[in-house]
Order: C-alpha cells, then sequence, then structure tokens
C-alpha cells in the first residue's frame, strides 16, 4: 500500500513538482496512522529524496532559472527555520487541523488563478524580483510547520506570475524545494521525528515513479503541462481540506464525547 501511495505521489513529483509534502503528510497520518511530528520528518525526508532523482532531468535540459531560485531560497530558508523553530516549541505537534485547512484553501485559491487571465501578471516577476523573498518567507515557514507548500505554492506563484515556461516552472521549484527539504530534513533527524519503516516502503514506489514522472513531463505541451500542474494542485489543496477537517472533527469527537444514556429501570421495580 505504502509503494503504491509512493510511486503516486511521486509521479506528480516528477511531472509538475507538487505533491512532496501536500499529499504525503495527509496519507501519512490518516493511512499510515503516524504522528503528525513523524508525518511531516518522513515527508521531508520522502520529498528530499524524490527532488534529489528529479532534479538532473531538469538540470539536463536547461530548466533551471538561476535568479529566481535564488530569490525565492533568500526569503524561503529563513522562513523554515522559523517554522521548524515553530515545530520544536510546539513538542512537534505539527499540522493543526486549522492550519491545514488554511493551507488547502490558500492553494486551491492561487492555483484557480491559472484559469483565470485576467488576474494573471506573467510580467510580475521580471518587474518585481525584489518582492520574491517576501512572498517566499511564508512558503518557507508553511514548509517548516508542516512540510507542505513549498512545491504546490511555489510553483503556482512561478506559474502565474513570472515569464518563465511551465517546464522552467516546475525545473526551478523543484530545486527549491529540494533545498529546503534537505535543511528540513536534517532538523527532523536531529529530532527524531522520521519513521524509516514508512520511509523505505514508500521510496519501493517513489523512485520509480518520479522517474517515469519526469520522463512524462518532457513529453507533455506546455500549455497542458500548466493545466496539469494548477489541477494537481487543487486536488492537493481539496486533500488538505478534506484531510484537515477530519481531523478537526476527530479532535472535537475526542474532547467532546457524546454522553452515555442510561435507562430508568426504577419504574419498573
Amino acid at each position: 500500500m505504502y509503494s503504491v501511495i509512493g510511486f503516486i505521489i511521486a509521479l506528480a513529483v516528477g511531472m509538475t513538482g507538487i505533491g512532496g509534502g501536500s499529499f504525503t503528510v495527509p496519507a501519512l497520518v490518516l493511512i499510515a496512522g503516524l504522528s503528525s511530528g513523524e508525518a511531516v520528518g518522513t515527508a521531508f525526508f520522502f520529498a528530499g529524496i524524490l527532488r534529489l532523482i528529479a532534479a538532473p532531468f531538469y538540470l539536463a535540459g536547461k530548466h533551471i532559472h538561476s535568479k529566481y531560485l535564488w530569490l525565492l531560497l533568500k526569503g524561503a530558508v529563513p522562513g523554515l527555520l522559523i517554522g521548524l523553530l515553530i515545530l520544536r516549541l510546539l513538542n512537534r505537534n505539527a499540522g493543526s487541523p486549522l492550519v491545514i485547512i488554511l493551507l488547502g484553501v490558500i492553494l486551491m485559491a492561487s492555483s484557480s488563478v491559472t484559469f483565470i487571465r485576467r488576474i494573471q501578471n506573467q510580467s510580475f516577476a521580471g518587474k518585481n524580483s525584489r518582492w520574491l523573498p517576501w512572498l517566499a518567507l511564508p512558503i518557507g515557514v508553511e514548509s517548516g510547520f508542516s512540510s507542505a507548500g513549498a512545491g504546490a505554492l511555489g510553483t503556482v506563484l512561478l506559474l502565474n506570475y513570472s515569464e518563465m515556461t511551465p517546464g522552467q516552472v516546475v525545473g526551478t521549484d523543484l530545486l527549491f524545494g529540494l533545498v529546503l527539504a534537505v535543511i528540513g530534513s536534517a532538523f527532523h533527524w536531529s529530532f527524531g521525528s522520521v519513521s524509516m519503516p514508512v520511509l523505505f516502503q514508500l521510496l519501493a514506489g517513489g523512485i520509480p515513479g518520479v522517474a517515469v514522472g519526469c520522463l512524462l513531463s518532457r513529453r507533455i505541451p506546455a500549455a497542458r503541462l500548466k493545466t496539469v500542474v494548477a489541477m494537481i494542485a487543487i486536488f492537493a489543496g481539496l486533500q488538505l481540506v478534506w484531510a484537515g477537517s477530519r481531523r478537526l472533527a476527530e479532535k472535537y469527537t475526542a474532547t467532546n464525547p457524546t454522553p452515555t444514556v442510561h435507562a430508568d429501570t426504577s419504574k419498573g421495580k
């Protein structure tokens, strides 16, 4: 089961750069039954290895925009450290249901921009590149806190507000997510919040999945790839909202148990 999940997530990562954390954390919490802290740490390692495998495919095709990559990292790395600090202060209780729901809503709303041309601005990054670090800062915070957002939100930002082709967006965001995943993985390893048995099973399907995804991305026309990226991001957002809502309901049920009604048998005596 975990190998199948790993293959599907890795296929999405190889094709679009999206899914390393957005799909993995809810899957590990809901299906594998891992704690939030373990799910985040394991997702960081899984996403980092997938992106490490995918990066050479995009580097070979020269689908990396080094200037935008640097500007994104300039804001996201400090944000990541802030997110990890918050995670540590909360005793590794990452993935608050409300935070997961909020991320899902933001992801769906931002991804919908792809289908609304009026509010797209392909020249924004070129004319306002100084704003990229500030826009990447909250992405880094969210990534550090829940491992989600680096691929999805970074891709959506570059896809609709830069002049890059979809292939360049995916390649640049893969390296962006790789750097964050390496840093995050190192911290989570020190926290001891990585489930190695689950990680190995995910990688059994994930390694071939990401290779297939990278090969498929080259065969998809640019316009169609942009649509695929947006649809996967919207699906990831829906999954996060559903996962967060389910955990919020479980938390409410645990703290407010239904009172047991005892039948009154005194009248029968």
